[in-house]
């Protein structure tokens, strides 16, 4: 009788948090914006930026003062260089938000170059620890490239620690895996874009979306293939299109989400129920049959030649994250 009497409660009071609180209990919340006013009242534990967002973020009135001030630390410097500074300007101020870790992503243009690659890495984190930053808060974003996540391999040896973006594919995560990456960021909502886009009138939601989603399945594949083979690299998930998506993947290691669905998650109530379970990872590849990936380059290089959506969706992110430093190199190159 006391247990039942007690049962309503319980239920009542868990009914009254939001889903962004209930999320909170079963992901690591990672606020994906450079706009760090906008994300104090999330309070997420991590935050991720990209070219895009930093785009988005200089032109906006109230970090002119920032820029400015980078500009006047800095005269003379190429905005190439100068753009660097720009990152780690708004990198320091997440930091002091955010308890955790802040994303800082190295120039698209050298997704090719290993050895650019891993000495603009060091730049970058040089110029943290300039300011009294432990590295370990800072993790180096860089595009799921063979020859990134090579870069990532002798990163990591020397303690810098690496969030790999632009994943669209096992074979992306499964080499990531071998290098010991620390992060991967999976992207659902190009992987849906993709496939909205492939099926046409073909798509609707009953059969493609919700759990079957295939931005949302290819996270899970993903999340089972490293729990099954102990794979210690963080996943996660990224790009998201909607609240939906994310509640689909409750239960990965981390999902970063735009403040627009932060507040959407904020807003509701609706219970929030744990989707992906370390347990089920066996069962789960069975099913797929999904078996240990090779990960040397040819193998890489051919696995990723024969997904269609993986190849354009990584092509196309790294030119647009290019037209984006370009465009904040433009902006920079202004006088001050």
């Amino acid at each position: 009788m006391n247990t039942s009497a007690t049962q309503p409660r319980q239920s009542s009071q868990s009914s009254q948090l939001s889903q962004l609180s209930q999320l909170r209990k079963l992901t690591t919340v990672v606020a994906d914006t450079g706009d760090f006013e906008r994300m104090q009242e999330f309070q997420p534990q991590d935050a991720t930026t990209n070219p895009s967002l930093i785009l988005k973020a200089v032109q906006q009135p109230n970090y002119q003062a920032l820029v400015q001030e980078v500009k006047a630390a800095h005269p003379g410097l190429k905005p190439v260089d100068l753009a660097d500074y720009i990152l780690v300007a708004f990198g320091l101020e997440i930091l002091k938000i955010i308890p955790g870790r802040v994303s800082t992503e190295v120039d698209a243009r050298l997704s090719f170059d290993t050895s650019a690659t891993i000495h603009k890495a060091k730049h970058l984190i040089a110029l943290y620890e300039s300011h009294g930053i432990d590295r370990k808060r800072v993790l180096i974003k860089l595009a799921g490239t063979w020859e990134g996540i090579q870069a990532a391999k002798t990163l990591e040896a020397e303690g810098i620690h690496c969030n790999m973006t632009l994943l669209f594919s096992l074979v992306q995560a499964a080499a990531c895996g071998a290098v010991n990456a620390k992060l991967i960021s999976p992207f659902v909502g190009r992987i849906t874009d993709w496939y909205k886009a492939k099926l046409g009138s073909g798509w609707n939601d009953i059969d493609h979306g919700g759990a079957n989603d295939p931005g949302v399945t290819s996270v899970k594949r993903i999340f089972y293939y490293y729990k099954h083979f102990g794979i210690q690299t963080e996943i996660m998930g990224a790009s998201f299109r909607s609240a939906n998506q994310i509640l689909e993947l409750a239960g990965c290691d981390l999902l970063t989400i735009s403040p627009e669905l932060l507040a959407e998650l904020q807003a509701n109530t609706n219970p929030v129920s744990k989707k992906l379970d370390i347990g089920h990872s066996s069962a789960a590849l069975a099913v797929e049959h999904i078996e240990q990936l090779k990960v040397n380059e040819s193998h890489f290089r051919f696995q990723l030649n024969q997904d269609a959506m993986a190849t354009e969706k990584l092509a196309e992110g790294i030119r647009n994250f290019c037209i984006d430093t370009d465009k904040l190199e433009a902006l920079l190159s202004t006088s001050v």
